[in-house]
This record gives structure tokens, C-alpha cells and sequence, in this order.
């Protein structure tokens, strides 16, 4: 049922333009109340629970859709933050064949370069949704929302390096990392201090990609997965 996720929604006046249609709908991703994997209301039941038409809903929809802030998938729905890969399936196979130490050493070969790369490659648009990214992860209010936005970000990061055979190897790690098991094994070891030190460095990160330095954001990355690495290591030893 889709009611619990708009009911709050405040009605806009008729003449409201598609803005204050995204302004809500941005709201509402934000707020931390959509379902673990982020799917947005149809636009039938936005435009029903705003008291607007479908044009302006489908318009603000685009709106965020031209800024990554949502994604589609045919015959599935909306969805917040960036999509999967489809490369992803790949991984399902040794999901169950490996363990926390080759994940992140496979991670630390790959995301780093992928940091380095797309500081050569992004985008002031690219960085923006970085950083929108960044926030919401901090801002979340559960585990699953945090999981959500922390993991859009490091895809966005992957995806600005504009480098097909290594997204696809991300991408295989990634979803190992989207694993249930998994989830739970990293929801251990967050608190509040440790989303704070996550959001410095994930700063860190986009600052040396928005500022054009390659080597310092391959730094900025490595330095991010040792620290989760370190973090993940004392559940393992304790």
C-alpha cells in the first residue's frame, strides 16, 4: 500500500507549478519514509494524494530523474537514488564463496581508481548529485536508508569514471554488498560517530573529484574503505 508514503503529503493549490510538486516529492525521499528499497508511489497515487495532475507529477518526476536523484525500471516502478547495474547479477554466484577480507581488498583495487578516474571525468552536475547524495546518507534515519544512499553514492562515483569494464567489476562487489547478510554484518558496526567520520571522508572524496585531482582522490577513497575496513575488522576480533 502506497498510502502510508503520501498521506502526510500537504496539498498544493491547483495553480502550484511542477517545482512545488518536485519540492514535495523530494520531501518525501527525504524524509526517510519510503520502503527499504526506495520505490517511489505511481504517479496516479502522488497526483491523487497531492490534489494535482499527473502532467505536473510526471514533470517533477522527470526533474529529479534529470538529476539522479531517482531512476526507473520498466514493469517495476521509481525508485530513489541510482539504479543497479545489470551486471551486478553476475556476483550472485560466489555471494555465498567469499568472505570480509576479499571484498575489501577487491574494493580497495577498484574503488580508489574509480575515484581517481572520475575526477578526470565529472561533471559539475555529476558533483552535485554527489553531494546530495552525501547528505542524505547522513541525514537517513534508519539503517536500510542509510544502506540505500551510502551505496548510491559510491555507484555515482563508479559510473563518472565512464569506464565500462570496471564498473562491471564494481558492480559484481556491489552486489555482494547489497546482500542481506552482509547488510547486517555493516549495520554492526554504524553509530552515529562513524557516520560522521563516513561523512567527512565521503567530502573528502568529492572535493578531490570536483577539484580535477586524480591522485588525491584516489587517496581520499583508499583512506574511506581502510577506515570501514578497520571499523568492520574490531566486530570480527571482538
Amino acid at each position: 500500500m502506497v498510502r502510508p508514503l503520501t498521506a502526510h503529503l500537504p496539498k498544493p493549490r491547483v495553480k502550484d507549478s511542477a517545482t512545488v510538486v518536485r519540492a514535495r516529492l523530494q520531501a518525501v525521499i527525504e524524509t526517510g519514509s519510503l520502503p527499504a528499497d526506495g520505490r517511489l508511489p505511481t504517479e496516479r497515487d502522488l497526483s491523487e494524494s497531492m490534489g494535482v495532475g499527473r502532467r505536473a507529477v510526471r514533470s517533477a518526476m522527470d526533474s529529479l530523474l534529470a538529476e539522479g536523484l531517482i531512476w526507473r525500471q520498466q514493469g517495476k516502478g521509481t525508485f530513489a537514488g541510482q539504479p543497479p547495474d545489470k551486471t551486478q547479477i553476475l556476483a550472485a554466484e560466489i555471494v555465498g564463496e567469499t568472505n570480509f577480507s576479499d571484498v575489501m581488498e577487491a574494493r580497495l583495487c577498484i574503488e580508489p581508481t574509480l575515484a581517481a578516474m572520475a575526477a578526470k571525468h565529472a561533471l559539475p552536475a555529476d558533483i552535485d548529485r554527489m553531494r546530495a547524495l552525501a547528505r542524505r546518507t547522513l541525514e537517513a534515519g534508519d539503517m536500510d536508508s542509510i544502506e540505500l544512499w551510502d551505496g548510491a553514492l559510491h555507484r555515482l562515483i563508479a559510473r563518472t569514471a565512464r569506464n565500462k569494464p570496471l564498473l562491471t567489476a564494481f558492480s559484481m562487489i556491489d552486489e555482494i554488498r547489497g546482500n542481506e547478510k552482509w547488510r547486517s554484518f555493516r549495520s554492526q558496526k554504524r553509530s552515529l560517530e562513524t557516520l560522521k567520520i563516513s561523512d567527512s571522508e565521503h567530502h573528502a572524496i568529492i572535493d578531490q573529484i570536483e577539484a580535477g585531482n586524480p591522485q588525491a582522490a584516489e587517496t581520499a577513497m583508499r583512506r574511506h574503505l581502510t577506515t570501514l575496513a578497520t571499523n568492520l575488522g574490531r566486530i570480527l576480533t571482538s
